[in-house]
C-alpha cells in the first residue's frame, strides 16, 4: 500500500459525515464504504470517501432503481431502494399507523412498533398465540376465524373507531397460499386459499394507504411464478402499485439467515421501497454473540428458559449432528444443528422438531429460539412450551419488520 496515502479512521469519518461512528461502521459493513484493514481497525482512503460523497448514499434515502435477480427464478425484480441506516438506532415515534392479518405472536407488529408505528390492531385465530399477543401489547387483538363476516367487520370497525376519520398508513400480513393449482393455462384455488382471498377483502374495504405482504421465499417457483404474478395483478386490481423482492433478515441485524418473499404496495402515488440491507454477509450477527450468554443461565420458567431433557442416547446422537445438518435424513428442514460463529439456519418449528443446540447436546430454549428471530427479551410467550415453539417458529423477525416499517415511513416522507 502507497504510505503516501491518507488513511482515515472510523472517528474522522463520523466527524466529517457528522453521523455516529457506528453509522459509519454500518456504511463499511455494508460495502458502501471501502476500507483496509490495518492492525485489525478499519481505515478509509480519502477517494474512497469522495466516492461515497458522491454516490450520496448516506443523504436521505437517495433513489436508486436496481434490478436484481433471483438466481432460481426466472423473475427479475425492479426494485427501489431505501436507505434507513441512519434512522435504525433512533427511529422516532410518529403518527403513523398499521394493523395486522394473521398477526400470530407478533413479530410484524412488534417490528412496526419498533420502528415508531402506532400500532391499532391484530387479528388471528391461534389460541396460545393470542394469549402472547395480549400480554405483550396494549392495543385490540381480534382472536376468530378471519372468514367470518363478524370476524371481518369486527377487526375493521375496530380500526376506524381508532382512526376517527384517518386512513391506516399499514396493513400488513403473512398469508398462506398453499391452495393454488393450474387447470390448463388457468389458475385455479381451491378451499384452501379462501384465507388468502378474505385478506384481499378486507384490503378492498378498509383501503390501507400501503400493504405489506409476507410470505416464504418457496412461493416464488410455485407455477414457475404464475402464482407470484396472480398475487400481484389482484392486488394491482384493488388500485395498488405494487413491489416484490427476496429479504434475507441477517440483512438487518437478526442473528438468522432467513429469507421471505415480501410485496410492499401502496395506492397513494408513491414509489415503493424495500429497505437497503444494513449488513454484508462477513459481518452478520452470529447465534454464539446472541445466545452465548444463555448458556450460563439456570432455567427460568418465566423467561421462557427451559432445557428440553433428552435421553444419554438423544444427548451423544445431537452431539454428532454437524453444524447445518439434520439429525434426521429425511427432515432435512427440522431438527438442524445451528452454527455457532455464523448467523443461524432458519428457525421453525416443524413437527416437535427444532433447531438444535450448536454447543450444548440438545435443542434450544424457547428464549433462544426468540433471540434468534430477534424478539427483544421482556417479550413473554404464553401457552405450553410446544406452543410457544410454533408461535416463534411462525413468526416475522421484529428487526425485519422494523427494517421495512423504516423504508415505508421514508418512503411517506421523500
Amino acid at each position: 500500500m502507497d504510505n503516501t496515502i491518507q488513511m482515515l479512521r472510523i472517528e474522522d469519518i463520523a466527524n466529517k459525515l457528522n453521523v455516529s461512528q457506528k453509522s459509519v461502521r454500518r456504511y463499511i459493513h455494508s460495502g458502501k464504504l471501502k476500507s483496509n484493514k490495518i492492525g485489525g481497525v478499519h481505515r478509509v482512503e480519502e477517494s474512497e470517501l469522495q466516492h461515497f460523497l458522491n454516490l450520496s448514499v448516506y443523504e436521505n434515502g437517495v433513489e436508486r432503481e436496481l434490478e436484481k435477480t433471483n438466481p432460481k427464478s426466472t423473475k427479475t425484480d425492479v426494485v427501489n431502494w431505501m436507505d434507513i441506516s441512519e434512522d435504525w438506532d433512533n427511529p422516532q415515534k410518529n403518527d403513523y399507523t398499521s394493523a395486522d392479518l394473521f398477526c400470530g405472536a407478533g413479530g410484524m407488529a412488534k417490528g412496526f412498533e419498533m420502528a415508531g408505528f402506532n400500532q391499532v390492531c391484530g387479528l388471528d385465530w391461534f389460541k396460545e398465540a393470542g394469549m402472547t399477543y395480549r400480554h405483550n401489547f396494549e392495543h385490540q387483538l381480534i382472536e376468530g376465524d378471519i372468514t367470518s363476516r363478524e370476524i371481518k367487520d369486527k377487526f375493521i370497525n375496530t380500526i376506524k373507531k381508532q382512526l376517527n376519520g384517518k386512513p391506516l398508513t399499514v396493513l400488513s400480513g403473512g398469508f398462506p397460499c398453499q391452495g393454488f393449482s393450474m387447470s390448463g393455462s388457468r389458475i385455479v384455488e381451491d378451499e384452501r386459499n379462501s384465507l388468502y382471498k378474505d385478506m384481499l377483502q378486507i384490503i378492498e374495504e378498509l383501503q390501507p394507504e400501503f400493504i405489506v405482504a409476507e410470505n416464504v421465499k418457496g412461493l416464488r417457483s410455485m407455477l414457475k411464478g404464475k402464482v407470484e404474478d396472480k398475487i400481484k395483478n389482484d392486488i394491482k386490481k384493488l388500485g395498488y402499485i405494487v413491489n416484490v423482492t427476496v429479504l434475507n433478515s441477517a440483512d438487518y441485524y437478526v442473528p438468522q439467515k432467513r429469507e421471505r418473499i415480501i410485496f410492499i404496495a401502496n395506492r397513494i402515488g408513491k414509489k415503493n421501497y424495500h429497505p437497503s440491507p444494513l449488513l454484508e454477509p462477513g459481518s452478520y450477527i452470529t447465534t454464539k454473540e446472541a445466545i452465548k450468554d444463555l448458556i450460563k443461565l439456570k432455567d427460568d420458567k418465566s423467561f421462557n428458559h427451559i432445557r428440553t431433557k433428552h435421553s444419554d442416547d438423544m444427548k451423544e446422537r445431537l452431539a454428532l449432528v454437524p453444524e447445518g445438518k439434520s439429525l434426521y435424513d429425511n427432515y432435512s428442514d427440522s431438527w438442524k444443528k445451528c452454527p455457532w460463529n455464523e448467523a443461524s439456519c432458519t428457525i421453525k418449528e416443524n413437527h416437535g422438531g427444532v433447531n438444535i443446540h450448536p454447543i450444548e447436546p440438545r435443542v434450544i430454549t424457547v428464549r433462544e429460539m426468540a433471540r434468534l428471530q430477534s424478539f427483544p427479551d421482556d417479550f413473554i410467550f404464553k401457552g405450553p412450551k410446544g406452543k410457544q415453539m410454533v408461535q416463534i417458529g411462525n413468526a416475522v423477525p421484529p428487526f425485519l419488520a422494523k427494517a421495512i416499517g423504516l423504508s415505508i415511513k421514508k418512503t411517506i416522507e421523500k
